[in-house]
């Protein structure tokens, strides 16, 4: 499905100030046909601004921007019939039902009415409203209401989507159904830029993930690739009680150990690099004769990644 030649968005050199502050500062990447690219970063951080930029929706300082192979301005309709943006904030009429709503936004894009009939059908099916066509949306729940921001989005298939938060404040089996939409619409060929502040979803969904802080790309790899540029390559959580200062002494000396905390019920042990950690834990324990309880290993997640490389937490 993807073809990693072509590139379907290309940032240069972005830069876009406002009075004194440099929201996005000399930003540069570019994304591949077929990607689920993930967009990370603080808030304040400039990802909200870089998405605007891109779409034209702002003007920008410096830096050159290019949709499908064509320069993006604010007057290029013909790449942005080809852009579908579901963004955090719900954008819907309220005096319209579910399938006028969909239906509306797909006529900004298509003029057919039987193949936008078409269009509308298979969207209200995609997001599984089909049992709600005829609801007004103030009478949708929160997770009704995000599918129906996002059939607004697709319904005219579009080659690249943004999606922006997609799943806030929305229940676990909406959740879901949105997440497998989403994978679904990149098996259908889309690609689709997703910003989100929930670490588990990107690390399901994103082929790539980019991180920024201040403006700044900060790093951008695959999931594995980016675990690879921290401390932490694993953390080892034992149960025990009497450990004393001597014991905690002898676990900083097992190789690989870069940190131990203990608080007097959880024994942590901070590995970078190495092979069977756990085996020599488990050793040092049953030679000493502890009695201990459970025992668990921890791989670092996209949360560590993004607390040691930006120093803060991505929901503040």
């Amino acid at each position: 499905m993807a073809d990693n030649n072509k590139t379907v968005v290309k940032v240069e050199n972005l830069v876009k100030r406002y009075k004194d502050l440099i929201a996005v500062d000399h930003l540069s990447f570019s994304i591949n046909e077929g990607e689920i690219f993930g967009l990370l970063g603080p808030n304040g951080s400039g990802k909200t601004t870089t998405i605007n930029c891109i779409l034209s929706l702002l003007t920008f300082n410096k830096g050159n921007i290019e949709i499908f192979g064509k320069p993006m301005n604010a007057d290029s309709y013909d790449i942005k019939k080809n852009i579908g943006i579901i963004m955090q904030n719900v954008a819907v009429y309220n005096e319209l039902t579910v399938r006028e709503n969909i239906d509306y936004f797909c006529g900004l894009y298509i003029k057919d009415k039987k193949e936008r009939k078409k269009l509308v059908d298979e969207a209200i099916r995609f997001t599984g409203l089909e049992d709600f066509e005829k609801f007004y949306p103030k009478k949708l729940s929160g997770g009704l209401l995000r599918r129906l921001n996002i059939a607004c989005g697709i319904a005219h298939k579009p080659k690249l989507i943004i999606l922006d938060e997609p799943t806030v404040a929305v229940d676990p089996q909406s959740r879901n159904k949105i997440l497998e939409g989403i994978e679904e619409l990149n098996r259908q060929g889309a690609t689709i830029i997703y910003t989100s502040h929930y670490m588990e979803e990107v690390e399901q969904l994103c082929t790539r993930i980019m991180i920024m802080d201040k403006g700044k790309v900060i790093a951008t790899g695959t999931k594995e690739e980016l675990k690879k540029m921290i401390k932490n390559t694993e953390t080892i959580t034992v149960e025990i009680l009497d450990f004393d200062k001597s014991n905690i002494a002898d676990i900083r000396q097992l190789p690989h150990v870069y940190e131990v905390k203990y608080d007097g019920q959880k024994l942590i042990v901070y590995f970078s690099g190495g092979k069977h950690n756990l085996i020599r834990v488990m050793d040092y324990l049953q030679k000493n004769d502890f009695s201990f309880g459970r025992v668990y290993t921890e791989l670092p997640t996209l949360n560590d990644v993004f607390l040691e490389i930006t120093g803060k937490k991505l929901r503040d």
